[in-house]
């Protein structure tokens, strides 16, 4: 007998003398076999602690009940928030959940949704990682049958449901509430220019600026990778300026953490000579010195209408849909001058 936490149909049936189908009827408890091998087998079952694969047994069916989530990483609050979403939509209608990492990376990202593929998934949900400016391996998907929503960083909006924040906006009113607020000079960290939700944002922060007069400066924008070093070193290309900007909107907490460490190192106060806003505001938003003002995403109705979309695919063909989630922005110590 095999490790019992692994125990397995065939296991039961090896031990009790009888074939694999006999087992499985008499845990369904089939009219087919009699009482006294019900009872042996569900006996034998308990002592056991075997537990039935829903996976293997929707594959032996041939009608997988399962949804592929593909993330950029699973460690913050942001993917996790998402994915108990997803994860609740699916259970309610009966379907399992499989969570893969692309840990910001292409081929990695490739090969989630080859691996997703091969155990026969129905659909998957997908936010791309900032590496990605070929979608090939999403496209072939439409070929094998398999839908797939894109939520927060998307692609092929034009073939494929997604579901984004408001990011225009958003940038827009983080901008206008620096304005707003003893703020005159506004940079903006961002992500990779190729990604749409870098360039939606950045977008809505040059909107404000264009609504209140204030003359557009390439050299406030600085836009790399959204890593914590790389935000690091944009802080510093914006405090080296002969006229450094006095606010920053960063595209994320990851940013507007780098961000701030780096002001703190030059000895720089926030918000009295750096306001900060930062984006998603993670849970250490509001322990950090000062607190973190930040905009809000609605993660868990991102990932429910998510999965609400592509269960709507898989029920029925019908053309791409984009949901929009509104943000709002938490006001905290870091962002108004005194």
């Amino acid at each position: 007998m095999k490790d019992p936490k692994h125990v397995s149909l065939k296991d039961l049936a090896e031990e009790l003398g009888v074939s694999v189908s006999t087992v499985s009827r008499a845990l369904k408890d089939s009219p087919e076999i009699g009482n006294e091998m019900r009872e042996r087998v569900k006996k034998l079952a308990r002592e056991r602690n075997y537990r039935p694969n829903p996976f293997a047994m929707s594959l032996l069916k041939n009608t997988p009940r399962i949804i592929g989530i593909i993330v950029p990483d699973i460690v913050t609050h942001f993917y996790s928030s998402i994915i108990s979403g997803i994860s609740d939509v699916a259970r309610s209608n009966h379907y399992s959940v499989i969570i893969t990492s692309s840990y910001e990376q292409y081929e990695l990202e490739k090969q989630c949704v080859e691996d997703l593929v091969n155990i026969r998934v129905e659909g998957i949900i997908a936010c791309i990682s900032q590496e990605t400016t070929n979608y090939a391996h999403f496209e072939a998907l439409n070929s094998q049958h398999v839908p797939v929503v894109f939520f927060d960083r998307i692609c092929l909006r034009n073939s494929c449901s997604c579901v984004v924040a408001d990011n225009v906006e958003s940038g827009r009113i983080a901008t206008e509430h620096f304005l707003q607020n003893g703020s005159k000079r506004v940079g903006f960290i961002g992500g990779a220019n190729h990604l749409d939700i870098v360039k939606q944002r950045k977008h809505g922060y040059l909107e404000a600026l264009r609504q209140y007069h204030i003359p557009i400066e390439k050299e406030l924008v600085v836009c790399e990778k959204m890593t914590y070093e790389e935000g690091r070193e944009a802080t510093r290309k914006l405090l080296a300026l002969p006229e450094p900007p006095d606010a920053i909107l960063a595209m994320n907490d990851t940013l507007a953490f780098s961000a701030m460490k780096e002001i703190k190192k030059q000895g720089l106060r926030i918000p009295q000579d750096i306001a900060l806003i930062g984006y998603t505001d993670e849970l250490h938003s509001n322990f950090v010195e000062p607190a973190l003002t930040a905009m809000t995403h609605q993660t868990y109705e991102m990932g429910t209408s998510a999965c609400t979309l592509l269960l709507q695919h898989l029920q029925k063909e019908q053309k791409p849909r984009q949901v929009i989630i509104p943000t709002h922005l938490v006001v905290r110590e870091s962002s108004i001058k005194k």
